[in-house]
């Protein structure tokens, strides 16, 4: 929908990554064209599995429309790649190697396994068991050793480097309004983009309390620590706005 911003703004710091994640319903000639020119974009596609498991989230169709973006951009040259969302119920699926091999197949160079984070009340039977979080942990390891591709896990890598990784100590996120937050799971900001520059944001009391306590946010069976410790978070948040 913004593809001639995003296409400037690559096109403006050629050595920068810019991996775009999108439900590729609007990806056609014109713009697979534009990402084979541009070649610091990543798409990354978002799948939930295969047909039936996509097509009961996303809509009827949407996993054929898909499959035939997945070929046009495999044929404009483009390195791109697939967003799985991973729950309790695909687990085995999108992490076994059939699955795995036909969208190499299809021409996905990157996974980004996403453990599903229990947001909306009610969907806590979605959440990876135990043995299920330390299954994937191990296909990131081995994976790259196996299939000829990139793989990455959120937060499962965050195990690796000691714990939650956000507020700055590995990653943040920025709203559409310009709020600097935590991650995309804590939408909660003392700082706005749109008011100050990023350096200095990165410098408020929010952000830095929950740096400097980052014992509070060890690994939890829901996948996202600073969501399950949600209420902690957002009493940060009003300290620092004291």
């Amino acid at each position: 929908m913004r593809r001639g911003e995003i296409l400037a703004l690559a096109r403006g710091f050629p050595e920068i990554i810019f991996g775009v994640i999108t439900n590729g319903l609007l990806i056609d000639s014109s713009l697979a064209a534009a990402f084979a020119r541009e070649r610091n974009i990543v798409p990354v596609i978002s799948f939930e599995g295969s047909e039936g498991e996509t097509d009961a989230r996303r809509g009827e169709g949407v996993f054929r429309r898909l499959t035939e973006t997945c070929s046009l951009l495999d044929r404009a040259g483009v390195f791109f790649g697939c967003s799985l969302t991973v729950t309790r119920s695909n687990h085995a699926l999108v992490t076994g190697t059939a699955f795995i091999r036909r969208m190499i197949d299809a021409g996905c160079r990157v996974f980004i396994f996403v453990e599903y984070v229990p947001v909306q009340t009610g969907t806590e039977d979605l959440v990876l068991a135990g043995e299920q979080k330390r299954a994937l942990i191990g296909c990131l390891r081995t994976f790259p050793g196996r299939f000829p591709a990139l793989f990455l896990g959120f937060p499962g890598d965050e195990e690796i480097f000691g714990g939650c990784l956000s507020s700055g100590r590995g990653f943040l996120h920025v709203s559409a309004t310009g709020d600097l937050e935590p991650c995309p799971a804590a939408p909660f900001s003392d700082a706005n983009l749109t008011r100050m520059p990023l350096r200095q944001a990165l410098q408020s009391r929010f952000l830095g309390e929950i740096r400097k306590h980052h014992e509070e946010l060890t690994e939890t069976k829901g996948g996202c620590a600073l969501w399950t410790n949600r209420e902690w978070t957002a009493s940060v948040l009003r300290r620092s706005r004291k």
